[in-house]
């Protein structure tokens, strides 16, 4: 076998195969054996007709039909012997089969580029730091207490610490009904910290069967434009319940902290490390966003459109089991792609982008990081630390490790100024 690869643009390559009709010989035996078995001729039974009469009558025809099928599994073994790497699917471009004597082909298929990669040490990123308020301490272990609250039937809503039943329906600015717009048996928490105010006062002192009105001003964002749109609604109460939170014990307390905490200082504290646990875990993604996305932007170049498609594909797959998974009444393809598309251009830049500075700064997974991840994951999995390591280099764990290694690189030499997050939306407010 003969062959040779043509580079024709930064990201398209191409390779060009000859065989000697004695290389493709098994395959082409193979193919009359498949043939074969869908074809009967005068005499014999349909899988019964000698192979030297097939080869007299159909042999043309059937070995012509197998060699796109022989130059496809032919261009996967020269991918192998000259360590080829494909990033999207491969097209046969061109091929050339003189029966009983060779079989020549081309096939067309795209690489990751190589760039120069640049400008992607010493990049100023911000922090932001996430305080954890004694609000938001206080706020969390109502909402626990409440996941345990029980609910008793009262004719009267005398305080916040209630919740309803209630029909609305939607009225226009005449204060008639508009069609279509009510909701019946809808249960509103009136001991719920974000609930409209407006609906409080309207339904304050109110009985089972009594009805009420209420109105507000609703506040949403199309694009970068304010919206404000005046709502009216009606309703009745249907029933009314009192929300009845559990005696604090630390009976309780071992529950719902999951046998953590005895007191409510210990339960608040663990409330509060499972903050801080949260804000740093959010702080750090922040940083890494916004670090990767400054690198890309220094760093422009055309991205294979077969690998982006390729990445497109996968992550369409998943949204589509996801909504399998998740029983989604519909699932519109078209929408998905159009949406994930630039979540798959972003990713294949960042791919070609990272490989590129691990090949600059010398950056690679040993052995000894396989090793040290097996020995790890074998403490609480119970699976030898040899599986393991064969696990890791079958299913590419090493390419996720080295994305890992390229990012703490990048952070140890990024420049990151920390920032109070609450102060910094408030100046992104106005």
């Amino acid at each position: 076998m003969e062959s040779k690869v043509n580079v024709l643009g930064n990201y398209e390559h191409e390779v060009e195969v000859t065989l000697s009709y004695d290389e493709i010989q098994n395959d082409i035996d193979e193919a009359y054996k498949k043939e074969r078995k869908n074809i009967e001729m005068p005499g014999f039974r349909k899988g019964k007709v000698p192979i030297s009469m097939l080869k007299k009558t159909y042999g043309e025809a059937i070995e012509y039909k197998a060699s796109e099928s022989i130059a496809q599994k032919k261009f996967w073994d020269v991918v192998d012997e000259l360590k080829l790497q494909p990033v999207s699917m491969p097209q046969l471009t061109d091929i050339d089969f003189q029966r009983g004597e060779k079989l020549s082909f081309k096939v067309k298929y795209e690489v990751k580029p190589e760039i120069d990669v640049k400008d992607y040490k010493n990049i100023d990123v911000e922090k932001p730091i996430f305080k954890v308020k004694d609000e938001d301490i206080e706020r969390e272990v109502t909402n626990l207490l409440k996941s345990q609250a029980t609910f008793e039937e009262t004719e009267k809503v005398a305080d916040e610490k209630h919740r309803v039943t209630v029909d609305l329906q939607r009225l226009d600015e005449k204060g008639l009904p508009i069609v279509g717009q009510s909701q019946q048996d809808m249960l509103i928490d009136l001991s719920e910290p974000n609930i409209n105010p407006a609906i409080w006062e309207s339904v304050k002192e109110k009985k089972v069967g009594d009805e009420f009105q209420f109105d507000f001003i609703d506040e949403h964002y199309h694009g970068e434009e304010l919206h404000r749109e005046e709502l009216k609604y009606s309703g009745t109460i249907k029933k009314i319940e009192k929300v009845v939170l559990p005696e604090v014990n630390e009976e309780l307390l071992s529950k719902i902290s999951r046998s953590k905490a005895k007191t409510l200082d210990e339960f608040k504290q663990q409330i509060r490390e499972n903050y801080e646990s949260y804000y740093s875990s959010q702080a750090e993604n922040i940083v890494t966003n916004s670090l990767l996305t400054k690198v890309i932007e220094k760093n422009e170049f055309d991205v294979p459109p077969g690998y982006v498609e390729t990445i497109l594909n996968n992550l369409v797959d998943s949204e589509r089991e996801n909504a399998k998974r998740y029983k989604a009444p519909h699932f519109d393809e078209k929408a998905v792609r159009e949406q994930l598309k630039p979540r798959a251009e972003w990713n294949a830049k960042w791919q070609i982008v990272m490989e590129a500075i691990a090949k600059k700064e010398n950056i690679a997974v040993e052995d000894a990081d396989l090793e040290k991840l097996a020995e790890e994951e074998a403490e609480k999995t119970g699976i030898s630390k040899d599986k393991l390591v064969k696990y890791y280099k079958d299913s590419n764990r090493t390419l996720a490790l080295l994305e890992e290694k390229v990012i703490s690189f990048l952070k140890e030499n990024a420049k990151i100024n920390e920032v109070d997050a609450e102060e910094r939306a408030k100046e992104k407010k106005g």
